[in-house]
């Protein structure tokens, strides 16, 4: 054996002091505080006392006991993981539990991950995956292409409720605040000074959601979103089983069927507006009128939708794809709960006969768009107006709504 030299042993002597080192200081598979989930987390401690409160389980996850089995029932196959022989997988009622307090609540990732005791990073990837599948399988399901009978059922619910007939929907943008992508520069900065993305919607008369855009650059308006969608092209190509032309109730005046929107949009033989202007005439102040009352409908959506899941209440930050899919599967469990907790989950609706709240509405300063419109489109504009304004499609309250 050869002889080793002074400095030689020395060094060998470090190496070896280094890997007994480095193997008595194994790093951890997950913090101590996390390896008593299964005691101590909140899914084991606090969900199974709210299994037994149906007020205090809607309160906490923002939907009845049943609708929450229900919903496990259609993702929790796609959401189970494989058990290893190091440690169990987290179940998918824990992680639906946890993605749907995110979203209800709006608390931060981090907050969840100390409730819940799991990892940051743990917490992130269920959300991310749990919304993933909750659009991939429940998207067709809960926003389905709709069919020529659906769009007539939709146009007779309007009529009934609201007064409107030959409506498909009312349609609207709202931006959701996000945090700023990096290197994205102006795109996602909006007129409100914030950064975000949008959420184009349509809605039907009880407050469902029919079709939804999302994710188009803040800085972009209504109108150039609806235009660029698969939505605004579709009916320009009247590629959406979208029923002929239907006589106006009581009436021998033929009309299309038409979707409603604000100034922001332009006005199209199958989207109505406001007119523009000032110093507008009775009968075109009432035709903003009974548009505006059937357009709040979206408007309201959005807010059923925030106050039912508190995210929307405060920034979102994540990369803009999942963001995405985020906002996407609220709507969706937004349709979700209304047709599998509908006892839980009720919606006042104001019947057109019933004694509304006196509002008034602003019909004045609404701006000049709408100068590429086509003939056809304005022809259509005057049928409503003079169908609203006559004796059979008139309301009684229509005139002491306006102010001018």
């Amino acid at each position: 054996m050869a002889a080793f030299t002074d400095r030689e042993l020395a060094m060998i002597a470090v190496i070896l002091d280094e890997e007994e080192t480095h193997h008595t200081k194994k790093r951890k598979w997950v913090h101590e505080a996390w390896r008593k989930r299964e005691t101590e987390g909140e899914f084991a401690t606090l969900y199974k006392e709210l299994m037994h409160d149906e007020t205090k389980f809607f309160e906490y996850f923002r939907m009845s006991e049943e609708c929450f089995n229900i919903l496990l029932s259609k993702i929790g196959p796609q959401l189970k993981k494989q058990d290893t022989h190091w440690r169990k997988s987290i179940t998918p009622r824990e992680q639906l539990a946890v993605c749907l307090r995110y979203l209800a609540t709006g608390d931060s990732l981090k907050t969840i991950s100390f409730s819940y005791r799991l990892g940051h990073s743990t917490v992130y990837k269920i959300v991310m995956d749990t919304c993933k599948v909750i659009t991939e399988r429940l998207l067709n399901e809960m926003l389905p292409k709709p069919t020529t009978e659906m769009w007539k059922s939709i146009a007779n619910d309007f009529f009934t409720l609201w007064n409107f007939p030959n409506c498909l929907g009312a349609l609207d943008g709202k931006h959701i605040i996000i945090q700023a992508p990096p290197n994205s520069g102006s795109l996602f900065f909006n007129y409100k000074k914030t950064f975000s993305v949008v959420l184009l919607a349509l809605v039907d008369a009880h407050y469902n959601f029919i079709a939804v855009d999302v994710g188009a650059y803040g800085k972009n308006s209504d109108g150039g979103i609806f235009s660029s969608s698969n939505l605004g092209k579709a009916l320009q190509r009247g590629t959406l089983s979208v029923p002929g032309n239907s006589t106006l109730p009581d009436t021998t005046t033929d009309a299309p069927h038409v979707i409603v929107g604000d100034e922001a949009f332009p006005l199209k033989s199958y989207l109505m507006r406001p007119y523009p202007g000032h110093d507008l005439d009775l009968q075109k102040r009432i035709f903003n009128y009974r548009l505006c009352r059937v357009r709040r409908i979206v408007e309201n959506t959005f807010g059923i939708l925030c106050q039912k899941f508190r995210i929307y209440n405060r920034r979102l930050q994540s990369k803009p794809e999942n963001v995405d899919n985020i906002i996407l599967s609220t709507c969706i469990l937004h349709n979700f709960i209304k047709k599998f907790g509908a006892n839980t989950y009720i919606y006042q609706t104001i019947n057109a006969n019933s004694n509304e709240t006196r509002e008034e509405i602003r019909l004045d300063n609404l701006p000049m768009q709408g100068g590429n419109a086509t003939q056809d489109a304005f022809r259509v504009r005057e049928l409503f107006k003079e169908y609203f304004n006559s004796e059979i499609g008139s309301v009684p309250w229509q005139e002491e709504r306006i102010t001018f």
